[in-house]
């Protein structure tokens, strides 16, 4: 059996089973979506959003890109952030990287690795430039891999402080003191998540930096 072909037979099977757990939810679906999230993550396919959070169809809202990255001049990244934010009123933003993200590794690591993927190369450009800018710090990690999985946190961190200077997400906060943004990290060896930053709208009171996010900072 060709590939293709299983993942046909196999959407039948998951169809079947789904319904057999609950008759009216195919029903329900076609109705419309309600998702509490949206979930930014990496294209990565040992990465499936879904399946890591045992989530729900109709639970998450999904945007996937190379090392989970959020670009203010994309316009695909721009109009899932308006409608999430506008027209689903997701409470919840969650930017997802990866242990071992290859795209954070080919940044770090520098050289020629991009040179045959000039699109990549690009859309990894802030990637880079926070590689440098941490360029001292990173220095104290004498394993590649560990200090890929360091940008990993780093990385996931700078995204969320983005989403909280664009105006999709502060005019909601304006608006109706949503959505909560997270900073989530996978880990491939355990199947685990970890938060490693999380910001509150800026109306919340006490609203702060988690430890996690000292710790990431500093190393």
């Amino acid at each position: 059996m060709q590939f293709f072909d299983r993942l046909l037979l196999e959407n039948r099977a998951w169809a079947a089973g789904m319904k057999m757990a609950d008759p009216g939810i195919f029903e329900r679906l076609h109705e419309g979506q309600a998702p509490a999230a949206l979930w930014i993550g990496c294209c990565d396919s040992r990465v499936p959003a879904e399946q890591i959070c045992n989530a729900k169809p109709g639970e998450l809202f999904i945007h996937r890109n190379i090392a989970n990255l959020v670009h203010e001049d994309d316009a695909n990244v721009s109009s899932v952030l308006e409608f999430a934010i506008n027209a689903l009123k997701v409470d919840h933003i969650i930017v997802c990287g990866h242990r071992g993200c290859g795209g954070i590794q080919a940044a770090v690591s520098g050289g020629d690795a991009l040179q045959a993927l000039p699109y990549v190369d690009q859309h990894l450009g802030q990637v880079k430039q926070l590689v440098a800018e941490r360029g001292e710090e990173l220095g104290r990690f004498s394993q590649l891999s560990e200090k890929v999985d360091h940008v990993v946190e780093l990385n996931v961190i700078a995204q969320i402080e983005r989403l909280s200077t664009m105006s999709q997400v502060t005019d909601s906060w304006q608006a109706r003191k949503a959505p909560s943004l997270h900073g989530w990290v996978y880990d491939l060896a355990s199947g685990h998540l970890e938060e490693v930053y999380r910001r509150e709208p800026d109306w919340a009171e006490g609203a702060s930096a988690e430890p996690t996010w000292q710790r990431a900072a500093a190393g």
